[in-house]
């Protein structure tokens, strides 16, 4: 080898640095999926406990009969999992109405609340 020629290839240090920029930018990417992952998961349960509260709300309604004061629980099944529907049924200024609280609970999670107003038939 003569004297004038640099040897070609990479250095130890460039293929270090090389090799944690990729690294950098695959735990970024991973990071990114878990963070795009868990969303998905609570708007699902966030979408399934609202069908909960609403099927409930809707019972309360269609009744036709104004709803008794106090606490109750419902169990309900949406795509293969169990929440926990608790209704309160509070009463208002005005005796011809009720106020009506869904909140459902997965596992004694709060996951959403619902609320409506219930008048006389």
């Amino acid at each position: 080898m003569t004297q004038g020629r640099l040897a070609a290839g990479f250095t130890l240090i460039e293929v270090m640095v090389a090799l944690a920029i990729v690294a950098i930018a695959l735990t970024a990417g991973s990071q990114a999926t878990s963070a795009l992952t868990r969303n998905a998961l609570r708007q699902s349960d966030a979408l399934l406990a609202q069908i909960c509260a609403e099927n409930e709300l809707v019972k309360t309604r269609l009744s036709r009969q104004m709803p008794g004061v106090g606490d109750s629980s419902v169990a309900c099944e949406q795509a293969g999992r169990t929440y926990t529907v608790d209704i309160a049924v509070r009463p208002t200024p005005n005796p011809s109405f009720r106020r009506v609280e869904a909140r459902v609970s997965d596992g004694g999670t709060p996951v959403l609340g619902l609320t409506t107003i219930v008048g006389r038939y």
